[in-house]
This record gives C-alpha cells, structure tokens and sequence, in this order.
C-alpha cells in the first residue's frame, strides 16, 4: 500500500513520512490499515520486532487526534517512554502536541489535559486513574506497547487492569495492543475486542541458529563453517567476525557479573577495528560516564567503552544506560554484553545477537532454569536494522550434540509460550480490588466481580471460583485493616483507604507504616523525645512489600543481628525472636537496606556504599527512589492519622535526608539547585551553612569552596539568588578550598566501617 493513498491523518503528515522514505508500507503496516487502524477500530498487532509495529501506532493515534481525539501511549519502562516521546515530537509541526509522564504517585497532572498525545507507564496511568485525571475519559485512542508483559508477575496486573478500567470508562475506546511474540494473539485480540494482526513478515531476514563444534547451524537446515581457536573464545570470535563486516553484535548473558567480564573480554575484539576518530569519540563517551557517578561499576563501564564495547544491566545509573543506548544505535560502541533487561523493548538492534546464555539462576527452583522461549525470541528479534544491515543473525551456543538438538527445539523450532494472566495473585489483587474501589470502578461485591470479568483473567482461567475466592480473603483483608468498609448497602473506601489508594501503596505496605507509627506516637521515647530516628523510619519502609530488600550474604547475620541490639530503641514496632528464623532474617534483610539509605543519608561516597552493599548505582538510586516515594507516603499517612508534628516532622527530614543524600544540617543547600551532597558539604565546611549564607555569599569562598569551577559556582550563585553572580577576575579564596578539602577526607575516614 501507497502511504500516499493514507487518508485521515492531520494535514502534512502523509507528506512527511515520505520525506522520511516511508513511501509503501510494510505488509503488516498495510494490513493493520486495512482492518480500519485509521478508522478507530480496535487492533493487536503482532509482528516481528523491526516490522513497523510503531508507525502502526502513530496512525491510530495520530488519526485518533484528527478526529478531535487523545492518544494513550502505554510502555513498560520508564526508558523507553523518554525514547518514544523523542520519536512522536516530529509530529508537533502539524499541530500535535505530546507529552510524558512517569514519576510521582501522587498527582493528577492536569497540564496533560492539554496534550494530544501522551507517553507514561502502565504504573503511572494506574495512578493517573486513582488520582481521578479528569482528562482520563477524553482518550479516544490507547496503544499498549510490549502486551505480552500482562504474563509478567509484577507488571503484568498493572497493565491487565488498567485496559480493563480505560475500556470501562470509555466502551468506545481504540485500543492498538503491540508485540513481537505473543503465542496466544488471538486470545488477546478476544480478550480486547480486537482485529488481530499476525505477521512473520521482515524487512530484512532475520537468521537464526546455534554455534556448536566448527560450524554455524541454522534455522533453514544450512551451515556455514565457523572453527574457534583452542584458545578462543567462541562469544568474542562471532563478535570479532560480525565486526570484519561491519555489524555490531549484541551478547546476552545471564548475570551482571557476566555481562561486565564480558565486556572486558569483547573490548579486546573490538579495539582492533576502531579507527582514530572513533578512539577519540569513545574517550570523550568514556570521560561522560565517570562524571555520572563515582562508584566502581561507573569505572569499569568506562573502561569497557574507551575499547568501543559495553555492559548494561539493572544495577547501572539511568545515565548510564541511555548512554550506552545512543552510543549502540550510533554504531560509536560496537559491542554490548547485556542481562535480559535489555530485550525489555528499548531500541537496541544490531547486526548479530548472541544468546550466550540460555539459563540463569532461579531461586525458586533453587538451581538454574531455562529461559522462556518468548523471552529469547525477543532477544533474537534485536537482530537486524533495515536501512543498516543487509540481514540479522541470532545465534545461540551449545557445548554438545545433546545440547544443540535441545536449543533447536527448546527455541529456533518453538513457538513462544502463549500469554497468561497473573491478575489472581493475593499481591495484585490486594492493590487492584482496593484501587477498583476507591476509584468508584464497583460499589459493592457483585459489581467489583463484574468488573474483574472484563480482565484477561476472567477469560482465561479454567477454574472459574478461583477469582471470587482470592478477591473475598482480600475483601476480608481489606476490611480488617481499616481500608474499606461493608454493609447490606456495599462497599466503601475509607478515608484512609482513599488515600493509600491515591499513594499507590500495597495495602499491605500502608498497614506495616501504619502500625509503626502508630507504635511511635504511643511510646514517644521512641528514638528519643524528638520522635523516631531516621534509621528507624528507614527500617520502618524498607520492611513493606514495596521495598525491594538486600540480600543476607554471607556474614551478614551476624552483623546486623550486633547492630539490632546495638540500636534497638529506634526500631518501630516489635522485634522479632531469633528463634523465628525466616521472619527474623527477612528483618534483617529490611535492616541492612535500611543502613544503606542511612549511609546515603550521612554522605558516604556512593563507591564506598556499593561497594560495601555489593551493589550497582543503578541499584542504590533505585532504593533511595523507593525511599523517597514511602516516606513521603509514610508522611501523608501520619498527617491523615493525626499522629502529631513532631512525628510528621522527623519523617519529611529522614525523607529529604534521603532525596539529597546528606546529613540533616545541609539540607537548606541541598536544595538549592545543582549544588548536590558533595558540593554542599564543602560549602558549608567553608562557612556557608545555608541557602541564605549563599545568596550573600562573598563570591570568592563560593568559587574556592568548588575549587575553582567557575561555571558551576555562578549556576549555583543565581539558583541561591545572589545579586550578582557573575564571576569574571573573581579568584578563588584557597582557605576555603583547604577547608572543604579537609573537612571532607576527615568526614569519610569517620565513616568507616559499622
């Protein structure tokens, strides 16, 4: 189909995409138009990744808005709605606006009303609705990208539910559902009341197949001879080989340790192929990802990279991954080694994927477990770029002949596992029957399971009283705990429920808060006569569901069960008996991650931190994300109890503690923007204690305080409102930079150990 015979779209559009070399559309891009995308009917889409599922998306929602619409952009990662906002904003020159929305719990965001099209999570469009957006009910058109992530236990019943509520506030609703492997479409497609679209079409063909012995096997019955060295490494000679034509390489392996060994290893088989300029590029790259963070992991990234390849997992900084991504699709780095996480729907092709491993440790299984086959088909759909590369090639490795039949089988010959529903967990609906509630979705028993027939669940379950049993023992839950009420006229939210509803907290996260506080305002000594201590109210977060908790290593109980003694007072509500072996352990789990934010929060070097919790940056500012998040929720629970403002005082001071990651008396600099818990620790050792100390601050202790970096020094100048920021011939005074320099060595030295 003529992208010139489009018809529907905002004035310039059709024009545009043919500027942009979109002059036919991809089969499945033509069929979805023909099942009436343009029109507002319903589709799932499933096809290839690289086949046009997106521009699939941007007609229905582009059309959607021409017809005087708004559009729903639904992703899975906060990343990746950064990158589809970047893509749908080449539409605002015809008049269509686009927004983004992924943070904070807590908010309405009414501005979006004047947005045409917007991105968010699945998370925060939950929100969006208990929060009551009025704008909510104008959408006219929702596309849910990566559907098949409804089979995922944690995100999966956010996005299942959600549809469910959009469908119901809107009957006439558009819904565009995407994915590349989803081995029940058509079961989706009913559940949605949808066309389905199903295609195996590419732009490119894709290859896939294993490397055992000599030879590369692949998916058509061929094989192309391939020996590696006795010495050699099989991962590095296919990266090696993809690079003496030019194509990059992708290598998933099944551990962060493995991913950055990885990376060291492929920078060797990259570094050959790299010319002067690009040396020059990668150091500069390199010279960026240092300055994200200061930790180890930050370190070893930028080695990797200054070689031209790469690692990336969970445990790095947001930064550092959006780096690393540009970077990829830039073709500057050439290799990635990568835990799955990255096959999670970010736009990283390349010209050969290697599945290195195929089974990872599961702890539920208390050994390693194969992957899914969706989850390596979507691996292996990263393979091939049209317009860069003449083919894709996804290869797995076998170490035996047994081996090699069990991954032609286990995965090149496999259809991906269908889809299933994880709605009828008591975790999910323990959030979703209190939120369905509270947002006005049912008022009684029977209205809340009618409302939970229009899931995916309902539609799938073979044991049609499973549902009604799990959503009563979470009704009774929910009851008892003070957050709905039950009478022969229905069901209410109370006013507490309201709002552990709009907080988007796990009931059972609420109840754990609430006790505790309720603990401390009962026994006020507590922490002393002040109220609780930051490392109790920590402790207090880090023990709900919605905290991911620390691992006990080896050695850890021992260390933490010294520390619970040693701190013992400042813990809210009761300790639990060592001799309760499983509770007490998981106590100290939500102990040793509680130390960690007060480590954060007394301004421990962030290499010192990950390095004495065995983690990444990405996982640490992962938890003081958390942090925040609960002890802001923490803080509005204790004000709805009427627990007192000293309590409510202590919790907003542990909670800003932790947003900037200082101790409580730089929390007036802090605040001021760009000056960050390193540089206001230095300013206030040079005598400038707070946020007025700097805006009539003498310009030269500022400037010598930040050792002479005078662009930083004059933005930090003028967000304090100083006068006259502009340091032109202001030199620096040297008894403030000596000042701050040994004040800050000495800090850490008192740190130490615990």
């Amino acid at each position: 189909m003529d992208t010139a015979e489009l018809s529907g779209l905002p004035a310039g559009v059709v024009e545009h995409l043919r500027e942009e070399g979109i002059e036919q559309l991809y089969p499945p891009q033509a069929e979805a138009v023909e099942a009436g995308v343009l029109e507002g009917e319903s589709v799932v889409a499933s096809v290839p990744t690289a086949s046009g599922k997106t521009l699939i998306a941007e007609l229905a929602m582009l059309a959607s808005v021409e017809r005087g619409g708004k559009a729903l952009y639904i992703v899975p990662l906060r990343a990746l709605a950064s990158e589809k906002k970047r893509e749908f904003e080449r539409f605002e020159e015809f008049g269509v606006s686009v927004g983004v929305s992924t943070g904070n719990y807590e908010s309405d965001e009414e501005w979006l009303a004047s947005r045409d099209v917007i991105v968010a999570t699945s998370e925060k469009v939950d929100s969006l609705v208990r929060n009551g957006a009025s704008w909510i009910e104008e959408l006219s058109c929702v596309v849910a990208d990566e559907i098949h992530l409804v089979d995922d236990a944690n995100r999966g019943p956010t996005l299942e539910v959600t549809l469910a509520k959009l469908r119901q506030l809107n009957p006439s609703l558009q819904t565009v559902a995407l994915s590349a492997t989803v081995g029940n479409a058509g079961e989706i497609a009913d559940w949605l009341d949808a066309e389905l679209v199903h295609s195996e079409w590419r732009p490119i063909d894709l290859r896939m197949g294993v490397h055992y012995g000599g030879a590369l096997q692949f998916d058509d019955g061929s094989q192309e001879e391939f020996a590696v060295g006795r010495n050699e490494n099989p991962t590095t000679a296919l990266v090696s080989d993809a690079l003496e034509d030019g194509g990059s390489s992708l290598v998933f392996v099944n551990s962060r340790r493995n991913a950055e060994a990885a990376a060291r290893r492929l920078g060797g088989a990259v570094e050959p192929h790299l010319a002067g300029e690009e040396l020059a590029d990668l150091a500069e790259l390199a010279s960026e990802v240092r300055d994200v963070s200061d930790s180890e992991t930050s370190d070893d990234l930028a080695d990797a990279i200054e070689r031209g390849a790469a690692f990336h997992h969970a445990g790095l900084a947001r930064e550092h991954r959006t780096l690393v991504e540009d970077a990829f699709r830039d073709r500057l780095i050439k290799a990635i080694s990568a835990t799955p996480t990255l096959a999670a729907g970010v736009n990283t092709p390349s010209r050969r994927v290697i599945v290195r491993d195929w089974q990872r440790y599961d702890g539920d299984a208390g050994g390693m477990k194969p992957l899914a086959t969706l989850e390596v088909h979507q691996m292996c759909g990263r393979a091939g770029r049209p317009g860069l590369d003449p083919y894709g090639e996804a290869l797995l490795l076998a170490n035996s002949h047994d081996e090699l039949d069990e991954l032609f089988e286990r995965y090149i010959w496999a259809d991906p596992e269908p889809v299933r529903s994880k709605l009828a967990t008591e975790p999910a609906l323990r959030t979703h029957v209190l939120a369905t509630v509270a947002s006005g979705f049912a008022g009684s028993r029977a209205g809340l399971l009618e409302f939970l027939e229009r899931t995916l669940y309902a539609t799938q379950s073979t044991d049609p009283g499973r549902l009604e049993r799990v959503t009563d023992r979470m009704l009774d839950y929910l009851e008892r705990n003070g957050f709905l009420e039950r009478d022969d006229e229905g069901i209410r939210a109370t006013g507490i429920g309201h709002t552990v509803s709009r907080l988007y907290l796990d009931p059972m996260s609420a109840a754990e808060m609430i006790d505790g506080l309720r603990d401390v305002a009962e026994r006020p000594e507590t922490g002393g006569s002040e109220g609780p201590t930051a490392l109790g109210l920590y402790h207090l977060v880090s023990r709900t569901p919605d905290m991911w908790g620390l691992y006990l290593r080896s050695g850890d109980r021992e260390t933490f069960t010294e520390l619970a003694y040693e701190r013992e007072p400042e813990f809210l509500g009761d300790v639990p008996s060592e001799f309760e072996t499983e509770r007490f352990e998981d106590w100290l789990s939500a102990l040793k991650t509680a130390k960690l934010l007060e480590d954060w929060a007394s301004e421990l070097d962030e290499d010192r931190i990950t390095e004495r919790y065995g983690i990444g940056p990405g996982d640490l500012r992962g938890k003081v994300e958390t942090a925040q998040w609960l002890l802001n929720a923490a803080e509005r629970l204790a004000i709805e109890l009427d627990l007192g403002g000293s309590v409510v005082t202590r919790i907003s001071a542990a909670r800003q503690r932790v947003e900037h990651g200082v101790s409580e008396e730089l929390l007036s600099l802090a605040g001021v923007g760009n000056v960050g818990r390193v540089r206001a620790r230095r300013l206030y050792e040079a005598g400038l204690e707070t946020r007025d100390d700097l805006r009539n601050a003498d310009k030269r202790v500022v400037l010598g305080a930040l050792k002479g970096r005078g662009k930083t020094a004059e933005t930090i100048l003028r967000n304090a409102g100083h006068p006259d920021p502009d340091l032109e011939d202001v030199e620096a005074d040297e008894s403030a930079t000596a000042a701050a320099e040994s004040a800050r060595n000495e800090g850490q030295a008192d740190l130490g150990d615990f």
